[in-house]
């Protein structure tokens, strides 16, 4: 943190080279590709971002990003930054921002984070901070919902989700969540984990959208419809899975806050590019390949839903600081899923084994699950096949994620 050691002002300093919104993003999952996608809106219309688009979200890395590419003799449009959740508050004590997207809040690195409820104080104390800062909060989500007390508050969720083609049916019992006044809430919708439609005898429940999507899911594309101030727009995402539709839909409602319109948001999610690990479609040894982060039970179970069961599986677990030590979470993720996979699955990483021993008490085959504890190798062996027709899907953890970009520079 050499930057803010030296001077603390540089952030602060820097963001009077921005001229117009400067948009703050954070949660549990889903805040580089929605950040991303923000970033892809604005700079599709020619604007000039600054934005942390390598996912360094802490208050290091966004420094670092804000010194490296600020020049002193141009003017910035807008910024976007990631910011971890720990590390929100931080950097609202350097940098004044207009807007803040909350995603959702999910168990995650428990060793490091906590419970939940003290991950949404942490949210919570940076936006003590800035009584001005608008917050656009994910209203299907009670947790992010209940966030805010004085500022301004835009809601974005889902009215209705259908799967327009074959999807896995999850068969985990939904794990239950209190209201704020103790008693469980009751769902009259349920998306999936806590996201919903929800209520409480005490009458707290579900807030009003400002931006109301309704979302079809294809097993390659998304279709969301948003419903604002009695106009509806419509939207076509080219990625996958539930929880890519609700990063989608965050984006295009901060992009209508702002005042894009619907053509100028089609247009950048046309050309989007999945960030790197986030559903990312791409090719190892000349096989199809997609690469979809996991961290998290919540997270990963949504992950495992969209799983070609005919593709070469591989599993990558480390536990360095970054992944979080506690590796428990594996076993509430629904790895039961992957039971009737065709073929053998890989796991590596530094805790290869553990995960080996998870699928093996998820149902999968013992003569289906192989362990290769070097990453390189497990890359090797899953993309070696002469079938190129045979295509391959990594769930990497976020170090070993980094491991394979190298290895994809390699």
């Amino acid at each position: 943190m050499f930057t803010l050691k030296t001077n603390p002002d540089f952030l602060n300093f820097c963001s009077k080279y921005i001229l117009h919104e400067k948009i703050s993003v954070t949660g549990t999952n889903g805040k580089t590709t929605t950040a991303g996608l923000i970033a892809q809106i604005l700079e599709a219309n020619n604007k000039e971002v600054i934005h942390n688009a390598q996912g360094a979200n802490m208050l290091t890395g966004i420094a670092n990003v804000f010194a490296t590419n600020v020049v002193p003799s141009k003017r910035y449009d807008n910024c976007v930054l990631e910011s971890d959740e720990a590390y929100l508050s931080k950097l609202y004590d350097y940098m004044k921002l207009d807007y803040l997207v909350v995603t959702n809040l999910f168990r995650d690195q428990l060793d490091r984070y906590g419970e939940l409820d003290t991950t949404a104080k942490k949210i919570q104390s940076a936006i003590d901070k800035n009584k001005d800062l608008v917050l656009l909060l994910n209203a299907d989500d009670p947790l992010v919902a209940n966030l805010g007390h004085d500022n301004k508050k835009l809601y974005y969720g889902f009215e209705n989700i259908e799967f327009a083609e074959t999807h896995t049916i999850s068969h985990a019992p939904a794990e239950m969540f209190n209201c704020i006044c103790g008693k469980p809430l009751e769902y009259s919708k349920r998306f999936y984990a806590q996201q919903g439609h929800y209520y409480c005898s005490c009458g707290y429940k579900r807030p009003k959208c400002n931006y109301q999507g309704n979302a079809k899911i294809y097993n390659d594309y998304i279709e969301i419809s948003v419903l604002h101030n009695d106009e509806e727009t419509h939207y076509t995402f080219d990625s996958i899975g539930l929880y890519n539709a609700y990063n989608a839909l965050a984006a295009i409602s901060m992009a209508l806050e702002i005042g894009y319109k619907q053509e100028e948001i089609q247009n950048a999610l046309n050309t989007y590019k999945a960030m790197f690990g986030r559903a990312e479609k791409t090719e190892f040894n000349g096989h199809k390949t997609i690469i979809q982060l996991i961290k998290n039970p919540a997270g990963a179970s949504e992950v495992l839903k969209t799983v070609d069961l005919s593709s070469k599986i591989l599993i990558a677990i480390n536990d360095n600081f970054a992944d979080g030590r506690d590796v428990s979470w594996l076993w509430d993720a629904e790895f039961e899923l992957l039971k009737d996979t065709e073929k053998t699955i890989v796991t590596s990483g530094i805790r290869a084994n553990d995960m080996a021993l998870r699928l093996k008490y998820a149902g999968v085959p013992s003569e289906k699950i192989k362990v290769v504890p070097d990453l390189f190798e497990a890359v090797e062996e899953v993309s070696s096949s002469e079938d190129k027709t045979e295509k391959v899907t990594i769930m990497p953890s976020y170090t070993a994620l980094l491991q394979i970009k190298n290895y994809k520079r390699g």
